[in-house]
């Protein structure tokens, strides 16, 4: 079982998944709201609150990976920010009867959530569909199928690439790790029995990265295992490492690893293969080689091969032939159905992330545009990016600036310059609330598709 460091560590990213990690309740004047709440066809269940001076504006909100429990809101602070401004909020649990990763249901939930809302709450003049991290996958499908049930669409730390993806790219880094520092459990990274069989695998693989960090040679396969991971080398509490230096991009690269982060994403795989009822990720016939040409931290990865004497091919080479990993087709062929997003889009979407997410990397926002790009709906997507450590690290007011962007898109019916950074970061201060961060930020390609 991890030690009790790595389980407090793990547990903080989970409830990065579903909350964000942001400032406090605004002032002494909060406003109050009915409640409401009800229970949907398949078990979901539902809740909404709406205040008394109702603007008119439902905020349909898709929350992220974790229990299945309804939530309408990213946080605390932001409903009670949103319902202070006169937004009414809803939102639904999804299917509880089954795994964690309820894309199966999360989308048909969601509308029916809209429907009693309608039904026992009262009609809304616009409906803004917000999602958060695995929700924002969900909110990017709802923006696709939404048109004549939702106006407009605002993502927060979406993980809009997919859960085919997703699972890829992470089987890549553990793959890698388990080649050069836990070889006995090289075969035993996909098929999970159980979420435990995940925790102790993810112990296991923590302590030998552990264990590598103490040397050259570690330090480099560790940055190897980084790039395919496409995990962020600015880590909490830290600078932001220069672009040359490489060995402290690794250092806050192993900060990460060692902090528990394998500790969430190994066990959460046995709930992405529950879903889907089997393994949904391969790498039979992959190129590594090819893999890290694709990643932004090449040229970091070759430098820590050099300063370690390591001959790069080589490992790479022993990479790409041991890459035996099949997938179960019918798995992959459900969690494709279920979970994707960005093939079109029927109403304005804004996706915002912080620029050093380690939970669903920002380059996941790189492969989404690209397809909602060769769909042809690009005028309808806009993206911003926040310079914040962490999954979901947002402000209040980052939030409620992202919402007044998506508003005035559907006033004007153009973006104009209102998904700018200078524009986003002007509106935000504006609240007076918790600051802002927003920057000019392009993210580099997502490393792992297939």
């Amino acid at each position: 079982m991890p030690r009790p460091r790595l389980s407090t560590l793990a547990a903080a990213c989970a409830t990065a998944l579903a909350t964000a990690l942001i400032g406090p309740a605004t002032g002494a004047h909060a406003v109050t709201a009915d409640s409401y709440s009800g229970t949907l066809a398949d078990g979901a269940t539902w809740i909404a609150d709406k205040p008394e001076q109702w603007n008119g504006t439902l905020l349909l909100f898709s929350h992220g990976f974790g229990p299945t429990t309804a939530a309408d809101a990213p946080s605390p602070a932001v409903r009670q920010a949103l319902l202070d401004a006169g937004y009414a909020l809803a939102g639904s649990s999804y299917d509880p009867n089954g795994s964690m990763w309820a894309l199966d249901s999360a989308e048909r939930d969601q509308f029916a959530a809209l429907s009693a809302f309608r039904r026992q709450v009262g009609t809304p003049t616009r409906v803004i569909a917000v999602g958060q991290s695995m929700g924002g996958l969900v909110n990017a499908r709802i923006a696709r199928d939404g048109a004549g049930r939702v106006d407009g669409a605002l993502g927060l730390c979406g993980l809009v690439a997919g859960g085919v993806d997703l699972d890829n790219y992470q089987l890549d880094a553990e793959y890698t790790l388990a080649t050069f520092f836990d070889p006995a459990d090289a075969d035993r990274l996909v098929n999970l029995a159980s979420q435990a069989d995940g925790a102790a695998l993810a112990a296991r693989l923590t302590q030998a990265v552990e264990t590598a960090q103490q040397t050259p040679a570690g330090r480099a396969r560790i940055a190897l295992a980084a790039a395919y991971l496409n995990l962020a080398d600015w880590a909490p509490g830290q600078q932001p490492p220069a672009r040359d230096d490489f060995a402290g991009q690794e250092q806050q690269q192993y900060a990460w690893l060692a902090q528990g982060l394998l500790s969430f994403i190994v066990p959460a795989r046995w709930s992405v293969e529950q879903s889907a009822g089997g393994n949904t990720s391969w790498n039979k016939g992959v190129d590594y080689t090819g893999l890290l040409h694709k990643s932004a931290h090449a040229k970091q990865v070759e430098a820590l091969y050099r300063d370690a004497g390591l001959n790069l091919r080589t490992d790479l080479n022993r990479l790409t032939r041991g890459a035996d990993v099949t997938a179960d087709p019918a798995a992959v062929a459900r969690l494709k159905r279920t979970s994707t997003a960005g093939q079109s889009l029927a109403v304005p979407l804004l996706d915002i992330h912080t620029t050093a997410d380690q939970l669903v990397p920002v380059e996941q926002e790189s492969a989404f545009a690209g397809r909602v790009r060769r769909a042809g709906d690009s005028a309808l997507l806009r993206q911003a990016y926040v310079a914040r450590q962490s999954h979901c690290n947002f402000t209040t007011a980052e939030v409620v600036a992202g919402l007044h962007a998506v508003e005035h898109r559907l006033d004007t019916r153009h973006w104009d310059d209102s998904t700018t950074a200078a524009e986003l970061q002007h509106s935000a201060d504006e609240l007076g609330l918790d600051g802002a961060a927003f920057t000019d930020y392009r993210p580099s390609r997502l490393t792992g598709t297939r």
